[in-house]
Parts: C-alpha cells; structure tokens; sequence
C-alpha cells in the first residue's frame, strides 16, 4: 500500500472519531467531517472491509 494511500486512511479514521465524539455537541460540523472521512475512502476505493483489514493488521 502507497504512503498517501496509507495517510489518508488515517486521516478518514481521525475524522471518523471526531465525528463520533463531537455528535452530540456540533451534529452539522461531526457530520461533515463523516463525509470527509468517506469521500477520502471512496477516492482510494478503499471498502470500509478493507480499512479494518489495514487497521487490524
């Protein structure tokens, strides 16, 4: 796997924990950062399967 590929499923796993944890208090702000998240999996056709995958191994 290339280093941006691996950047940037990084950075879609912090935005998906910040979307998680600010939920409550900005639903519109955790939102986007949700779909930033995905449009930078969906960039590297990365399925949400194999980004556990990476992150289990």
């Amino acid at each position: 796997m290339s280093a941006a590929k691996c950047d940037d499923l990084l950075i879609a796993v912090a935005l998906t924990r910040f979307s998680v944890q600010f939920e409550d208090a900005d639903p519109e702000i955790a939102n986007y950062a949700w779909q930033l998240a995905a449009d930078r999996l969906v960039e590297h056709g990365v399925s949400p399967a194999e980004a556990v995958d990476v992150l289990n191994d």
